[in-house]
């Protein structure tokens, strides 16, 4: 049994399955510079887009940089063919608004692409969502866990990170938050540490326990 007071939840891979739209963007940006699908594909999920495109334009100049990220954002929002939301998704955030259980989306998205995405797959508006300008440093840094921990008011240790990218996961570890890994790789670094493993978040059970601390378990 995994305690908590409220919930971080990642965005893409964890609540929207916004997988082909992710690698289709960044595979014809891939085509541009002469980058194998590859490359990309194993290294950009869970991370900020420009912290990507630095590592893949080292020794450009950043207004290169920039003006690659502002290309590349503009064509993951106005992309969403495909995108929905993941089994038990919107079931569970729906549970928690009833049950007025604090949560928030932490993504390394922007905005632009955030909010896009969120509305395709018809998922609830947090009242709080921390984006990829909010952050000096990126996941996997904790910075934009604890920043969401700060935002609703509650301890870092006292929140759930529900994540899927082993570089969010590892962000959630570094904030000293409890962890629950969803959809997450088998060779995942450190999935040893996590609080709980799920193969989907329909395999969640919430209940609120007498003195309002959460108690989550695993369905069997």
């Amino acid at each position: 049994m995994v305690k908590c007071n409220g919930f971080l939840f990642d965005l893409d891979g964890t609540l929207v399955d916004s997988l082909a739209v992710v690698e289709r963007a960044w595979c014809q940006w891939g085509d541009r510079f002469g980058i194998a699908h590859q490359d990309i594909l194993s290294y950009i999920h869970g991370k900020q887009a420009i912290t990507s495109l630095r590592h893949f334009m080292v020794g450009q100049p950043e207004s290169a940089i920039q003006a690659e990220f502002l290309a590349l954002e503009k064509l993951e929002a106005s992309d969403t063919d495909g995108i929905v939301a993941l089994p038990g998704a919107r079931a569970l955030l729906d549970q928690l608004n009833a049950a007025q259980i604090p949560w928030a989306i932490v993504t390394s998205g922007s905005v632009p692409v955030a909010a896009a995405r969120r509305e395709a797959a018809q998922l609830p508006r947090p009242k709080v969502m921390v984006t990829a300008e909010q952050v000096a440093r990126g996941k996997p840094q904790p910075d934009a866990y604890l920043l969401g921990a700060e935002r609703l008011g509650l301890e870092p240790a006292d929140c759930v990170v529900v994540e899927d990218a082993p570089a969010g996961i590892a962000s959630g570890l570094a904030a000293g938050c409890k962890v629950i890994a969803v959809n997450a790789p088998a060779s995942t670094p450190d999935l040893d540490k996590v609080d709980m493993v799920l193969d989907s978040l329909a395999q969640l059970v919430v209940e609120v326990l007498p003195g309002g601390e959460i108690a989550l378990k695993k369905r069997t």
